[in-house]
């Protein structure tokens, strides 16, 4: 073949590959917003408390504890004929698509744990979905395409959020939009996943096989063979889920009492009301049921033999400076998680905008503003190298905090503002012209600039930091990490937004993105070990 040709061939795969991961990045995120920010506004327009929202955000715990069964997509194929990973990114899509359908027919007001329990459906199928997507885009992708991949991975995964984090705020505005109910766009997004998995099973680039994983757990006896391999790997899955069972219900007999013990003398001579006393009460008993959940599934996984996980995870903590990336990571984003964890709640009953506004600046303009910050991100990788993009970046994404803490305190106005004229898309429209404030639309714009830009630094981090042969295990634990934030502070955020006010929030949001900075100056030679030049590439 000319040289000239094998070029070419090249060029036409390398622009596959980049296009798939596009493609599996909106799946990815379609499904987050559903759970997230989407959810918070249906439920606020139901009429729920803060407090109450904030807790349904634990609907994402699936998030921080897929790494629990991803090593079994490490370890099985779903369906043999589409090859690695393909036929997990089938099955998962189409399951979303049936939890979303069936989350459309439940009343947040009237069934209200039936909600809380399919909200919670579909986040363990979305994290299912993404430990095969960060899996097959790690594998996919040499390490010189990662920079501008978890790039256009981002921005994918923005583009869902467009939809059905800001699009849908449109088309769900009486006055304004399309006059959709909740239920009616949940199940057009159900419509879209489906069609997600039609692209997963015809359009994907197929994955080379790789030889069968054969060890577990260094240190312990190997099972004898493949197939031996495989069993103590379900049975390690299942002990672990024994064991989570156990301390759920355990935690939910007994850590109320502990921490009413614990916290209620403190709260007892506060100013709060007893309701938010008793948040505090519920927070503290939920710690103290996740601290005796999580060792126990660890004793269990290593009791059982869970091969896979075992194996990853010691691959993982084998590299110089593991303990301190997984510090950074769950911290890298803790602040700007904590910013965002309520943010259409106070945009919406704080700040009393118009839920066609929001859905126009911070859903829609902001994300398209994420897109293109994550693009420049990807570019500037190129030039900065991986460690000084992450801390340029992070410097950014902090400041971006104190602009919403300007917008608390009396932002709103004081920069004009602009009329949206009235249009029609087909998709979606605006029936009126509609005033949008200059002050949320600065603030909103430099938050999402500089937060796609840290997220693109942090995939192609997370990128580098896995095995090939453990990628969905390695990348679903250090993912799980990251989400800490993100999910976890929801409880919190709620708590303590009613208790000291949304200017002291941010205020703290702030204050949390500096840790990561800190732990990222100290881990500077580990860091741009990462870093592949063009050369090595």
């Amino acid at each position: 073949m000319p040289p000239s040709l094998s070029r070419s061939g090249v060029t036409l795969a390398a622009l596959h590959r980049l296009a798939a991961v596009t493609v599996l990045g909106f799946a990815s995120g379609l499904p987050l917003a559903l759970t997230g920010q989407a959810l918070q506004a249906w439920l606020t327009v139901e009429g729920l408390d803060l407090a109450a929202i904030g807790f349904l955000s634990l609907a994402g715990l699936p998030y921080t504890f897929k790494f629990l069964w991803a090593p079994l997509m490490d370890r099985f194929e779903c369906v043999a004929a589409l090859g690695r990973r393909r036929g997990w990114l089938v099955l998962t899509q189409l399951v979303l698509a049936a939890l979303l359908l069936a989350l459309a027919a439940t009343s947040p007001t009237l069934a209200l744990r039936s909600f809380a329990l399919l909200a919670l459906a579909v986040a363990f199928a979305s994290a299912s979905q993404d430990v095969v997507v960060d899996a097959y885009r790690t594998d996919l992708l040499g390490p010189a395409e990662r920079g501008l991949g978890a790039s256009l991975g981002v921005m994918g995964y923005r583009l869902a959020m467009i939809l059905s984090g800001g699009v849908a705020l449109i088309w769900t505005d009486a006055q304004q939009g399309g006059g959709w109910s909740w239920p009616e766009v949940y199940r057009f997004m159900a419509g879209v996943m489906v069609a997600a998995a039609v692209v997963s099973l015809l359009l994907l680039p197929r994955l080379p096989r790789l030889p069968p994983v054969r060890g577990a757990n260094p240190g312990a006896a190997a099972p004898a063979g493949e197939h031996g391999a495989a069993r103590h790997d379900l049975l390690g899955f299942l002990a672990v889920l024994a064991a989570v069972a156990v301390g759920v219900v355990l935690s939910d007999r007994f850590a109320p009492g502990v921490a009413a013990a614990l916290v209620g003398p403190l709260l007892e001579g506060s100013t709060l009301p007893a309701p938010l006393r008793q948040r505090w009460v519920d927070l503290t008993a939920l710690l103290l049921g996740i601290a005796f959940t999580l060792p126990l599934a660890a004793w269990a996984a290593r009791r059982a033999r869970f091969g896979t996980l075992l194996a990853g995870v010691s691959s993982y903590f084998a590299m110089p400076g593991a303990v301190a990336f997984l510090f950074f990571i769950v911290l890298y984003k803790l602040g700007d998680a904590f910013a965002g964890s309520l943010m259409t709640a106070f945009l919406l009953k704080s700040m009393a905008y118009t839920s066609a506004e929001v859905g126009v600046v911070n859903k829609v303009i902001g994300l398209w503003l994420t897109i293109g910050g994550a693009l420049v991100g990807g570019a500037m990788m190129l030039k900065l190298g991986l460690w000084r993009s992450l801390f340029v970046f992070g410097v950014l994404q902090l400041l971006s905090n104190l602009g919403f803490w300007w917008l608390a305190v009396g932002g709103k106005g004081s920069l004009g503002g602009a009329v949206l004229p009235a249009f029609d898309w087909g998709f979606v429209k605006l029936a009126a012209a509609t005033p949008v404030d200059g002050a949320l639309l600065m603030v909103v714009a430099f938050e999402n600039i500089s937060g796609g830009m840290g997220t693109a630094a942090f995939v192609a981090f997370l990128m580098s930091l896995c095995n090939q042969r453990f990628t969905a295990t390695q990348y679903a634990l250090l993912s799980a990490f990251a989400s800490v934030g993100r999910v976890w502070v929801g409880p919190l955020a709620g708590v303590l937004a009613e208790s000291i006010g949304w200017p002291d929030f941010f205020l703290f949001s702030t204050v949390l993105a500096l840790p990561a900075l800190v732990l990222l100056w100290w881990q500077r030679v580990p860091m741009r070990a990462l870093e592949v030049t063009p050369a090595s590439a």
